[in-house]
């Protein structure tokens, strides 16, 4: 067998040892070739310190002398080549070791691996598929993609959807189904993601991993996307066709650490050669980031994925325990300092700087993503000045704040208010991700709908709430697959996502098809995006209204007509008459209202035009009168100068002389003058607020419908609140405006309603119990200088 000449070459080597090898994926691995007329592959793997390496497989019938590799004069470095071996071919690479230990590895730069539970690698060709996505690709390089909308859809392949063949994913697993394939995906997915409105897919990892339960995070075959649903051309026409239906796709990637099942990358020369040690609490080894080696592997990773398969960005899984030496470590007595005698892994942050920066050199226009959940600085500032290199970092206090108050009852919200308030205090310091992802439905955590508080309807509309805000906040958005149908049940990866739901109960319908309006609506209105990473695109307009548990916001773009206005209601009280202050005087109307009917909502919408008038509120010169939905939220935008007219001044009526005797009148003049005391007026009576009423009950759903499955039945909910004691009685007079600006006239909470009641399914639901009947409405809660409460 002969020895590759022309692959590997003294600079090579010494760019891997140094960690700056950045494309060796181009002669690492297996390659097809063509030496002295013959056709066959050329391989080369890393494995220093060892007596022989080989490589063995179905063109030898794994005969560990048949086709023994050569050691090149430095660097560990084995190659080969082995004519008549063809794409398809399963191999490994036998590794004797100094001690006599015999090794059977898959090849870590392989292409293509083995279907679990196999754990060969096959030999592979990527240059068959011929890429289609040039104007993709060409929009991409030309384009900012901080100034354009990013909306993500988070998927896991092999759980998106299933066959109903009753088999168990590839005869492994459990769960019902097969695989969907990546042909398949690259119709159905695609067609369904660019339907929904969805800028971009984010795929769970693809790389090779044994264990479905890792969820692919326990990765083997770095360079393979898994066979679970075809080979590596059928993966680049699942991208291609991505980008063609203008979608993006995000790759999940984990460089923090590895699977440690012994035909990967552990223990690969028969002691740690990738890894550093093992990780805490994952069950994977860390990397050894101070070997150049080990570094080389993973930036070309990284550049491998870009390049050979058009990946738009790359989630980095696992940043925050790459950062700290000590993370996952309970045992003081374990913990680790470095020589400044602190936690952080200088060797980490350093390997992470270099492959941002890396990225960055040869792809410019592609995403590096952070999943890092600590406050460790600049994450997303260049590393010249302090920082990590990133362009995105995932919010994961906004996740936290905000599903906790989502689960917080309708009585105490008032009390946790700040938790939808306080993100906007850190908005600005990184270009942030707004997540609702995998693991916020999994682990017992519950489902987002189930976390909403109430029946079956104030679930939804929680639910559709929440989705508004995180659609109007500022940062990029990501939601996981299932979100958009308000699955009850938590995410379970070895069976599909619970269609049937959209197809059979018009509530999950309903919901999916608001997903897809709002999705829509947020690609639509360019103020809601372009300045989604810097404070000129946010401005409050009334961010502490607790007792009323409203907030109302502007969103702003590069023209004041591309600004909108948000109202969100996280109570189930409605408003028919609710003041806000708005940024600028003029007619205003609805873009977008979360409570229409269409989306399940009970119809409380702003027809028409909305005038602003000359009437100072909010911290706003002018304001505007609108509906305000229970357990909802509208989006407004300005549709030209206010056609308000100010009312005419009543014309004086004519003063009749007084009749008074003469000498009354000169003593009069000659009386000193004294300072006349105004008469006090009589205070003004604030607006009242109406009379709260229940709400219809929402109509039963036609005969041809399904009821929509509903949770167990709920408790009910506590009675009314009453106005605490230092709160004023309605009719009491507002306090005085600020000196500055003329006193605002109270919010007025006319016909405050509740939310209707759940839908009472005509049959049985399939699997839970009908919901019970909405308790009685709240009362409109007493303002403090009105039915708003405050001025």
């Amino acid at each position: 067998m002969s020895v590759s000449q022309n692959s590997i070459t003294n600079d090579d080597l010494y760019l891997l040892a140094k960690g700056d090898w950045n494309r060796s994926w181009e002669k690492m691995g297996a390659h097809k070739e063509t030496r002295d007329g013959q056709e066959g592959y050329a391989f080369a793997v890393w494995a220093p310190e060892v007596k022989s390496v080989s490589v063995i497989g179905e063109f030898n019938e794994w005969n560990i002398s048949a086709n023994p590799l050569e050691e090149t004069a430095t660097g560990g470095v084995w190659c080969g080549f082995v004519p008549g071996a063809q794409e398809g071919q399963l191999y490994k690479y036998y590794v004797l070791c100094q001690d006599g230990t015999e090794l059977y590895k898959a090849d870590p730069y392989a292409f293509w691996s083995e279907c679990p539970p196999g754990t060969a690698s096959r030999l592979a060709d990527l240059s068959r598929h011929v890429w289609k996505d040039g104007l993709w690709m060409g929009r991409r390089a030309r384009t900012d993609h901080f100034k354009r909308p990013l909306n993500i859809y988070e998927v896991h392949l092999g759980s998106w959807k299933r066959h109903d063949d009753g088999l168990d994913g590839l005869g492994m697993g459990e769960g019902g189904g097969s695989y969907l394939t990546y042909d398949e995906l690259s119709e159905q997915l695609v067609d369904y993601v660019r339907d929904m409105g969805y800028t971009h897919i984010e795929l769970m990892p693809v790389m090779e991993h044994p264990f479905d339960g890792s969820w692919g995070y326990q990765t083997t075959g770095y360079y393979a996307p898994t066979s679970r649903y075809g080979d590596p051309s059928a993966f680049m026409n699942f991208v291609d066709k991505c980008h063609q239906a203008n979608i993006g796709v995000i790759l999940d990637w984990v460089p923090g650490g590895f699977c440690r099942d012994i035909q990967g990358l552990v223990h690969f020369n028969g002691h740690n050669l990738y890894e550093k040690e093992e990780h805490p609490n994952w069950g994977t080894y860390k990397f050894d980031y101070s070997r150049g080696e080990v570094r080389t592997f993973l930036t070309s990773n990284a550049l491998f994925w870009l390049e050979a398969y058009h990946a738009d960005g790359i989630r980095v899984d696992g940043v925050t325990s790459m950062l700290y030496l000590n993370f996952g470590v309970d045992d003081p007595s374990q913990k680790k300092f470095n020589d400044k005698g602190t936690e952080e892994d200088f060797e980490a942050i350093d390997f992470i700087r270099h492959i941002n920066e890396t990225v960055g050199k040869y792809h410019p226009d592609a995403m590096m993503m952070a999943e890092e959940s600590t406050a460790w600085p600049l994450v997303t500032r260049p590393a010249e000045v302090g920082g990590l290199g990133f362009h995105y970092k995932w919010d994961m206090g906004w996740m936290n704040d905000t599903l906790n108050y989502c689960k917080t009852d309708f009585p105490w919200r008032p009390g946790n208010h700040k938790l939808l308030t306080f993100s906007m205090m850190y908005a600005f310091s990184e270009n942030y991700v707004m997540p609702l992802s995998h693991d916020e439905v999994v682990h017992g955590k519950a489902s987002l709908i189930v976390r909403q508080p109430g029946d079956q309807w104030r679930q939804f509309a929680g639910l559709r709430t929440l989705a508004l805000y995180q659609m109007t906040h500022p940062g990029a958005k990501l939601n996981f697959m299932g979100n958009e149908i308000g699955q009850y049940i938590e995410w379970r990866y070895y069976e599909g996502i619970q269609w049937f739901l959209a197809d059979e109960y018009e509530p999950h319908r309903k919901h999916q098809h608001y997903i897809a309006e709002l999705n829509h609506m947020f690609r639509d209105n360019k103020g809601l995006w372009q300045h989604n990473y810097d404070e000129n695109g946010f401005e409050w307009v009334d961010a502490d209204n607790a007792e009323q548990s409203i907030i109302v916001y502007t969103r702003k773009g590069d023209r004041p007509v591309d600004d909108r206005v948000v109202v969100l209601n996280w109570d189930p009280a409605a408003y028919e008459e609710f003041r806000i202050g708005v940024p600028r005087e003029g007619n205003y109307e609805e873009v977008f209202n979360s409570d229409a009917v269409e989306f399940g909502g009970s119809g409380v919408i702003n027809e028409g035009k909305l005038v602003s008038t000359p009437e100072p509120y909010d911290r706003c010169e002018n304001s505007i009168v609108l509906r305000v939905p229970p357990l909802g939220g509208v989006v407004l935008r300005r549709t030209g100068k206010s056609s308000y007219v100010a009312p005419k001044p009543a014309k004086k009526a004519a003063e009749k002389p007084a009749a008074s005797k003469p000498a009354a009148a000169s003593k009069a003049a000659k009386a000193p003058k004294t300072a006349e005391k105004p008469a006090p007026k009589k205070a003004a009576a604030p607006k009242a607020a109406a009379k709260a009423v229940e709400a219809p009950a929402a109509k039963a759903p036609k005969a041809a419908e399904k009821p929509a499955p509903s949770k167990p039945a709920a408790k009910k909910a506590p009675a009314a609140k009453k106005a605490t004691a230092a709160k004023a009685a309605p009719t009491k007079t507002p306090k005085a405006a600020p000196s500055s600006k003329k006193a605002e006239a109270p919010k007025a909470a006319a016909k405050a309603v509740e939310a209707p009641a759940a839908e009472a399914p005509k049959k049985p639901a399939a699997s839970r119990p009908a919901a019970k009947k909405a308790p009685a409405a709240k009362k409109a809660p007493a303002a403090k200088k009105a039915p708003r409460k405050r001025s």
